[in-house]
């Protein structure tokens, strides 16, 4: 039945407007993944005494409502659809073990020769990467390769110690993190044009005790990718530079061609989950600056997805984005880093995941990437970018000559 969700994805705006007017109702999720009978097949106390010849009409009316499939504003409400679950509980805490993390959440452990000549590599050039500081889950599967797809990493610059300590990350944190490596734009090029790639994704921790908060040195890092390799199609994950829009605007004219920074969860939760010093209004401003600056940009962000954030406020958030130009967003799984981080509150399923990726998709985003895996530089994404940009600068080409 999880074929009902993405169906109920694909109605129409005007399901759109009418699913947004009703009022929500709260989500159960419950220890069981076996959902909750729909309200539509509710009998009242004095329909159970009822005759079987209304029974069977009950039934007929039933099977007809599940042969039209759920609206769209079933799935917003929160209503149980049947034959699926929207997601399952996650354990209370750390030594609970009546729950367990359900089979699409396991990953192998990294290995093979790729992954260990990219490691040694970075280890080299004494260069960090988000995927061991914020211990992604894709790992294994990015630096080893395989399946056809060329093995890859996210480098991040400016060192691996954070000035921000928001309550779902695992980087570092201090308020005098040691200062930065003059040396790093040259090697972060180095190691590139060692590696032969054809799309890298920058990332950094914030680095709020600089004076232009490591703008000038994300920018530099760029214009040397660019210089080392023309052809290389660069993608940066951003802070938020405290939503000074100068600073947005020297990285976002450094010749990159993905402007991406993330509003990590729904408005409502933002205070709960990321530092005092980010907000919703101010990452959805540093999105909007980057694309006013250099309007050809991409522009992207992440939402994650488990920590209490209602249906209502996912597809709010969302208007809220695409009304802002972003143009690709991303889902997935949060993932409790350690004990010392936000719990996980509930472990959405991968047709939950499809779901939204419907509704990002009518919205009319470029590009949605959406699974309990999927991270905000997730492989899928960059191929994806990557064969828009070439076709974007082909096309450019073309038309000036």
């Amino acid at each position: 039945m999880s074929a009902l969700i993405i169906a109920a994805a694909r109605r129409s705006s005007g399901a759109f407007s009418r699913a947004l007017a009703a009022s929500p109702r709260a989500v159960t999720h419950g220890a069981s993944a076996t959902p909750r009978e729909p309200a539509w097949t509710r009998r009242s106390s004095s329909s159970a005494t009822s005759s079987s010849a209304a029974q069977s009409e009950a039934m007929a009316a039933f099977r007809e409502r599940l042969a039209e499939g759920p609206d769209f504003g079933d799935f917003v409400r929160g209503d149980e659809l049947p034959g699926t679950a929207y997601s399952l509980a996650a354990p209370k805490n750390l030594r609970d073990k009546s729950v367990r993390k359900p089979p699409w959440m396991k990953r192998t452990i990294p290995g093979g020769d790729r992954y260990t000549e990219i490691k040694a590599k970075l280890r080299e050039l004494k260069l960090s990467t988000v995927c061991e500081e914020a211990r992604c889950p894709n790992l294994g599967e990015c630096w080893g390769g395989g399946d056809g797809h060329t093995a890859t990493a996210t480098i991040m610059i400016m060192g691996d110690t954070c000035t921000r300590a928001c309550r779902f990350c695992a980087v570092k944190t201090s308020k005098t993190p040691p200062p930065l490596d003059p040396e790093e734009p040259a090697n972060v090029a180095k190691a590139i044009a060692a590696w032969g790639l054809d799309y890298v994704v920058l990332t950094s921790v914030d680095r709020d005790e600089l004076p232009d908060q490591g703008a000038g040195h994300v920018a530099e890092t760029i214009r040397r990718l660019k210089s080392s390799a023309p052809n290389l199609l660069v993608e940066a994950l951003t802070p938020d530079f405290r939503g000074e829009a100068e600073l947005v605007r020297e990285v976002a004219a450094s010749g990159l061609d993905v402007f991406a920074h993330n509003v990590e969860t729904v408005p409502e939760l933002q205070a709960e989950v990321r530092d005092r010093r980010a907000n919703w209004d101010q990452s959805v401003g540093v999105l909007r600056d980057a694309k006013r600056f250099v309007p050809s940009l991409i522009t992207k962000t992440s939402l994650m997805l488990g920590l209490g954030e209602t249906r209502p406020q996912v597809v709010n958030a969302l208007k809220l984005l695409r009304e802002a130009g972003v143009d690709v967003v991303t889902f997935g799984q949060y993932m409790r880093p350690t004990k010392r981080h936000l719990a996980v509150k509930e472990y959405l399923t991968p047709e939950a995941f499809e779901a939204y990726k419907k509704i990002a998709e009518d919205m009319g985003f470029l590009y949605v990437a959406s699974g309990p895996m999927v991270r905000s530089s997730y492989r899928a994404g960059e191929y994806f970018l990557e064969n828009v940009l070439k076709q974007r600068k082909a096309e450019a080409a073309k038309a000036t000559a």
